[in-house]
C-alpha cells in the first residue's frame, strides 16, 4: 500500500533509505523509457516523414478530386447531356404516341435528327452519367418496338434503375424480346424475376401473368399454377386478376391429364 510522506521527510533507517534509492530508480528508470519510445518515434517521424506527406498528400488529392470532379465534371456533364437528349426523348414520345410512321419516329430517337443527338449518341459521349443510363433504356424500348430483339436485349441489359416501375419493365421487357427470339426459358426467368423486382398493383401482376402463360407453353403447369394463383390471392383488382380465373382452370386441366 503506497504511504503519504510528509513535505520534508528524511528517511531515518537503513530500510526506509534502501526504499527511497530503489522507488527513485524505479521513477528514473520509468522516465527513462518514456524518454527512449519518445526519441524512437520522433527518429521513426523524421526518418518516414517523406512517407507520410505523401500519404497526406494522397488521401487529400483523392477526396478533393472526388468532390472536384463531382462539382467541377459530373454536374455539367450530366447538365449538358440532359439538354442533348431532349429532342431525342421527344422523338421517342412522338414515336409512342403516334399511328403511324412509327419506326422513322423510333429511328429518330435512336440516331437523331435535325442535327441533334440520339440515344445511341447520348449513351457514346457521356456515358457514366444518369442520361446515359436512361438512354440505355430508351434505346432497349426503341428496339423491341422495332423488333431488333438482340438489341433490344442489349440495350435493356445495359440499364440499371431502382426505379419502382422502369426497372421491373426493363426486365419484364428483355423476357418480351426472347419471346420473339423463341427462347421461352429465358423469357420466363426474366418475366419471374421482374415480378420480384418490386410489389406493386401494375407491374407486379403483369409479368406475373406473362411468367404464367410461358410456363403454360413449356410445359410447367405447377409453375404456371403458382403465378395464377398469386394473382388471384394478392391482386385480384388488377387488369390480369379480371380473368385469371380462366387460367388457373387452364392450368389445372393440363396438370390432370
Amino acid at each position: 500500500m503506497a504511504t503519504y510522506k510528509k513535505r520534508g521527510y528524511k528517511p531515518e533507517t537503513k530500510e526506509e533509505k534502501q526504499h527511497d534509492v530503489e522507488e527513485n530508480s524505479t521513477t528514473a528508470e520509468v522516465f527513462n523509457t518514456l524518454d527512449e519510445t519518445a526519441s524512437k518515434t520522433e527518429d521513426w517521424v523524421i526518418g518516414n516523414q517523406k512517407y507520410i506527406f505523401v500519404i497526406i498528400a494522397v488521401v487529400a488529392a483523392v477526396v478533393l478530386g472526388y468532390l472536384g470532379y463531382n462539382e467541377f465534371i459530373a454536374k455539367p456533364k450530366q447538365t449538358e447531356a440532359m439538354n442533348d437528349m431532349y429532342q431525342a426523348q421527344k422523338y421517342y414520345d412522338q414515336a409512342v404516341n403516334a399511328t403511324a410512321q412509327k419506326d422513322s419516329l423510333f429511328g429518330l430517337a435512336l440516331n437523331g435528327g435535325e442535327g441533334k443527338f440520339g440515344m445511341l449518341d447520348i449513351i457514346s459521349e457521356y456515358s457514366g452519367t444518369p442520361s446515359a443510363n436512361m438512354a440505355n433504356y430508351y434505346a432497349g424500348m426503341a428496339y423491341l418496338n422495332m423488333k431488333d430483339y438482340k438489341n433490344a436485349v442489349s440495350f435493356l441489359g445495359d440499364f440499371s434503375g431502382d426505379d419502382e416501375i422502369l426497372a421491373p419493365m426493363a426486365k419484364g421487357c428483355i423476357g418480351d424480346a426472347f419471346v420473339q427470339l423463341n427462347q421461352q426459358d429465358d423469357a420466363l426467368g426474366y418475366y419471374e424475376e421482374a415480378a420480384k423486382m418490386r410489389t406493386n398493383e401494375f407491374t407486379t401482376p403483369m409479368f406475373l401473368y406473362k411468367a404464367g402463360v410461358t410456363a403454360l407453353d413449356l410445359g410447367k403447369t405447377d409453375v404456371a399454377l403458382k403465378h395464377f394463383k398469386n394473382i388471384k390471392e394478392n391482386y385480384p383488382t388488377s387488369a390480369e386478376g379480371t380473368n385469371i380465373d380462366i387460367f388457373i382452370g387452364k392450368a389445372e386441366a393440363l396438370a390432370s391429364n
